[in-house]
């Protein structure tokens, strides 16, 4: 009876490995579809907080800084290559975006819509869906 419960042992061992492998492929799965759906609505929802902030420098790029940080934790999740790439380089445009007077406010309002499209067509790739 010893002889097969040490043959038992090893076997659940794998086994539990094998499980635990699978839970990782899940959760990557779970971290891409979070990712997918979080970096285009953290854009779009930029795009439209920033549209009414023209006439409020500071406030658009606190704005602009708070998006490009969302950007960096989602990225930092993202379970797929491209899509952390794309999202990191979303980020770090916006947090190159400098906004100082209203001039550099409507500058920044079409750069953020030019640059989030280009951005959500990416995601949209990466998550297989174009």
């Amino acid at each position: 009876m010893r002889h097969l419960k040490s043959r038992f042992v090893p076997l659940a061992l794998f086994a539990s490995c094998v499980l635990a492998a699978g839970c990782s492929d899940v959760n990557n799965t779970i971290d891409r579809a979070q990712a997918c759906l979080e970096a285009p609505k953290i854009v779009t929802e930029l795009g439209t907080q920033i549209a009414g902030l023209t006439n409020d420098p500071q406030a658009m790029e606190k704005a602009i800084d708070d998006a490009a940080g969302k950007l960096n934790g989602v990225a930092d999740q993202a379970a797929n290559t491209t899509l952390k790439e794309a999202t990191d380089s979303m980020a770090a445009t916006l947090t190159g975006i400098t906004v100082n007077d209203v001039n550099d406010a409507v500058d920044a309002v079409q750069k953020v819509g030019t640059e989030s499209a280009a951005y959500v067509k990416e995601v949209a790739q990466a998550c297989g869906g174009g």
